[in-house]
């Protein structure tokens, strides 16, 4: 009875393409994007198959047969088989081995912790570029047996994988552009370095939530381990000296720099990260997606010099020099005051008056509200006066009495006057103020 079970429960490769790209049933079957096919799709019992395949979470566990496969898929260069059973590199092997073209392939989340992949199979995939091994927990042995049998390998993920070391292959991975190696907790440069010496062509290295906590090198090591680096993400790492930052400058190809995020920043306004990140990295010309134009760098060197000029010598960082000497001693910028002026008014109520500070950013509709709860007004309504004490004498009171207009447009000053009449007396006249 298990055994019936077992294989009730198995579904191979070759049996969930024949579901999902059966024409009876393709493009509407649950998940499926529509995809344009190829002018040369092949055609097998008539199954359409585009030469992108994604067969992601179909519950795959086993291969089927190979000239099915092949038969299939001599034309797919894409396939996505992430989320699925597949615990053995046997079937993937065979999977892969039959499909000639493939060149890019997603393996994420498969149950593979603990299976390692025999040397004398990793041959099959000598022609893929791009490998995606996330959320599988595989060894770093079968990692180097994978990236050694792969010569035009250009991108790597090894993301969520738990790795807290590296552990470093002899032979390298020349062709190797760009590694992913996101949420795997690799606290210490002494492991990062080890990836400069295996993948010595990276041109973007993507470290994200990784807890990094320094850049511990020498201008001489980095320019050695990172030639071609062009884009560094180290979102959420665990940075928090300026010095660490400084030694990307010894990058000699850096243009790129992602680093939000990191306890480093936490003490500064939004202003202050940003300028004091582009003025420390003169060459890097696009920080945490955003492009640094010419009047930016300059706004923020300038910044640089003046946030750090009142220092004590020995305190000052080496950039400040460098700066100083392109720009010359700044003047620090004037202190202005830009805090809205709140005037205190005068408020009249028959014989009552109370001193009132009145925001000039509100409405005259708010400053009835405000004076109503203050004064404990009628329900009937009010109108409002505005007294200006200089030209009351020549211009008289002027009401206010558009609701939506903003006090700050009518002058008021400290000292004016707002005199508050119920709706239901007779209209004043100039005599009665």
């Amino acid at each position: 009875m298990e055994s019936s079970s077992d294989e009730k429960e198995t579904r191979t490769f070759v049996q969930v393409i024949t579901e999902k790209y059966d024409p009876e049933y393709y493009p509407y079957c649950l998940g499926i994007a529509v995809l344009s096919l190829p002018p040369l799709s092949p055609v097998k019992d008539g199954l359409f198959l585009p030469n992108f395949i994604i067969l992601d979470h179909c519950g795959i566990t086993k291969a089927g047969d190979r000239s099915d496969i092949a038969a299939f898929c001599a034309h797919v260069k894409y396939l996505d088989l992430s989320n699925n059973q597949l615990n053995d590199w046997a079937e993937i092997c065979t999977i892969v081995s039959n499909i000639p073209h493939l060149n890019f392939l997603n393996l994420s989340t498969n149950p593979l912790r603990n299976v390692e992949l025999e040397p004398s199979m990793a041959h099959v995939f000598s022609g893929l570029r791009k490998l995606v091994l996330n959320n599988m927990h595989i060894s770093w042995d079968t990692v180097h047996i994978l990236t050694q049998h792969t010569p035009e390998l250009e991108e790597l993920f090894l993301c969520l994988n738990g790795y807290g070391t590296v552990s470093e292959s002899h032979a390298t991975c020349p062709l190797l552009r760009l590694l992913y190696i996101s949420d795997n907790p690799l606290h210490k440069w002494a492991e990062v370095r080890k990836l400069g010496r295996m993948y010595p062509s990276l041109c973007t290295l993507v470290m994200i939530n990784n807890g990094l906590e320094s850049v511990d090198d020498t201008q001489e090591a980095l320019q050695h381990l990172f030639p071609e680096l062009q884009t560094i993400n180290l979102k959420n790492s665990a940075i928090s000296k300026w010095e660490d930052i400084d030694r990307l400058n010894f990058l000699p190809k850096l243009k790129e720099v992602k680093a939000v995020g990191i306890p480093l920043l936490q003490q500064y306004t939004r202003q202050e990260r940003h300028s004091l990140f582009v003025a420390r990295l003169p060459s890097v010309t696009v920080l945490n997606g955003a492009p640094i134009t010419d009047k930016d760098r300059e706004d923020s060197e300038r910044f640089f010099i003046r946030y750090y000029q009142s220092l004590p010598e020995q305190e000052l960082p080496q950039r400040y020099h460098t700066l100083v000497s392109k720009y010359g001693q700044l003047e620090p910028l004037a202190d202005i005051d830009l805090t809205p002026h709140i005037p205190m008014v005068n408020v009249r109520f028959g014989e009552r008056v109370e001193v009132v500070s009145l925001r000039l950013d509100l409405t005259v509709s708010d400053l009835k509200k405000k004076l109503k709860a203050l004064l404990q007004l009628p329900n009937k309504g009010v109108r409002l006066f505005y007294i200006n004490q200089e030209d009351c004498s020549v211009f008289g009171p002027e009401e206010l009495k558009f609701s939506s207009r903003a006090l700050h447009s009518y002058g008021i000053q400290d000292g004016d006057e707002i005199l508050v009449v119920p709706k239901d007396k007779s209209r004043c006249s100039s005599s009665n103020f």
